[in-house]
This record gives C-alpha cells, sequence and structure tokens, in this order.
C-alpha cells in the first residue's frame, strides 16, 4: 500500500521490493484483503476507472492469496486484537509463505513467520 499510496516516509523502500519483484528476484504476495483495501484507498483519491488501472498494472508484481472459510475460521478465533491482522496472518500461513513484512510488527508479536519491515528485509538481501 506504501508504494501505490506514496507514503513519503516508506517510499524509498517499497519501490526497492517491488524492483526486486519486477526484476523477478522476489515474489510478493498479498491477501485478497489487502487488494480490496488498496482499491477502496485508491478510490477515494482517483476515479475508479483510474484506480482499476492502477491496480491492473500493480497485479503483474504480485500475486493475490485468496482468503476463504477457513482463513477466516482462524482469524476469528485467534488471539490478535486486531482482526484484519489476524486475517492476513492466517493468510501467509495456508500460503506456506517464508515471512510477512509490515510496517505493523507489534500486532504480530506470536507469529510462527518471521515478521520485518520492509527496511530490515532489503537490509538481509
Amino acid at each position: 500500500m506504501d508504494l501505490l499510496s506514496k507514503r513519503e516516509a516508506f517510499l524509498p523502500e517499497a519501490q526497492q521490493l517491488f524492483t526486486l519483484a519486477d526484476n523477478k528476484q522476489v515474489k510478493i504476495y498479498i491477501s485478497a484483503l489487502t487488494f480490496a483495501n488498496t482499491y477502496y484507498l485508491l478510490s477515494r483519491h482517483y476515479k475508479a476507472d483510474d484506480a482499476k488501472k492502477i491496480l491492473i498494472k500493480f497485479k503483474i508484481l504480485i500475486e493475490v492469496l485468496p482468503v476463504d472459510d477457513k482463513i477466516l475460521e482462524l482469524a476469528l478465533v485467534s488471539d490478535f486484537n486486531d482482526f484484519e491482522d489476524a486475517i492476513q496472518y492466517h493468510t501467509a500461513l495456508e500460503g506456506n509463505l517464508d515471512m510477512i513484512i509490515t510496517r505493523n510488527k507489534k500486532d504480530f508479536k506470536h507469529s510462527k513467520l518471521p515478521v520485518m519491515t520492509a527496511a530490515e528485509y532489503l537490509n538481509i538481501q
């Protein structure tokens, strides 16, 4: 979301991360929930058609993971305080991902997956 919303404080790391994806050096996955939330945020600043065009281009760089009934059930009974974070976490687990990259590390303290910021991830590359 930092890349598409051009959040200046986080834009350089987001650009570097997505450049790695564009160069096929990493694969970036997001949940269907994040994809929908991104459309919502874009539609507040762009016309609906323009927001969709941006997402069509963005989708080339990512793979969208489904949020299904199992993920919702797991999120509902999880220890997460934030339901959306629980959905993200269980989407990552069910998708067999290696890690979660987020600026919101504090809400993932009980994660079985490594959790890091984009800057932290880029530092180990």
